[in-house]
């Protein structure tokens, strides 16, 4: 079998691109979302676990920012896609066992939209993102394809969360302070 070769020229200016537009990115995601990410009840979430090690605070910033992200690439509305990937899982109080934690999987998107009106004001296309986040758990798919993308990305780190944890030992020094990027 072949290998496809392409000139060396052209990956490190595809990857300098890649980089450099991931760079820009970050930036402008910061400066979008720092009214939100300054608000002390948002604050909150980070005395509350999401998937074991990870903290929901940080669980909904990588939602948030690389639902920006992608939503940026594919041309949506990704100044809503990420403040409803910010606001996702806005609930305080911590599953206990494993009755309630599937209770808190059907019903926390209600609660945390009522959470972010209480914060913020919403359109609907947010408002739907965060009530529909957990489509494939329950019925209603998301309107709207900036739905699709958060959805997506909350189940993406939702996994990758919980089985680094589980089965990385490595997990918190290597993986998680590249996942947490925001906080430097």
């Amino acid at each position: 079998m072949k290998k496809l070769k392409l000139k060396s020229k052209s990956n490190k200016n595809i990857i300098r691109k890649i980089k450099l537009y991931n760079q820009n990115s970050r930036s402008e995601y910061k400066n979008t979302m720092s009214e939100l990410l300054t608000n002390e009840k948002l604050k909150n979430l980070d005395n509350f676990r999401q998937h074991y090690k990870c903290t929901r605070l940080k669980h909904s910033i990588n939602v948030s920012y690389y639902s920006f992200y992608i939503a940026k690439l594919l041309k949506l509305d990704y100044v809503s896609t990420a403040k409803a990937g910010l606001l996702h899982d806005l609930y305080f109080h911590e599953k206990s066992n494993f009755r309630e934690n599937m209770k808190t999987l059907r019903h926390h998107p209600k609660e945390a939209l009522k959470n972010a009106l209480e914060i913020c004001e919403l359109n609907d296309k947010e408002r739907d993102i965060i009530r529909r986040h957990m489509w494939l758990i329950t019925l209603k798919p998301p309107k709207y394809r900036e739905g699709y993308v958060v959805t997506f990305v909350d189940k993406y780190f939702a996994a990758k969360e919980f089985f680094s944890s589980v089965f990385f030992k490595n997990f918190s020094r290597k993986s998680y302070s590249r996942m947490n990027r925001f906080y430097s």
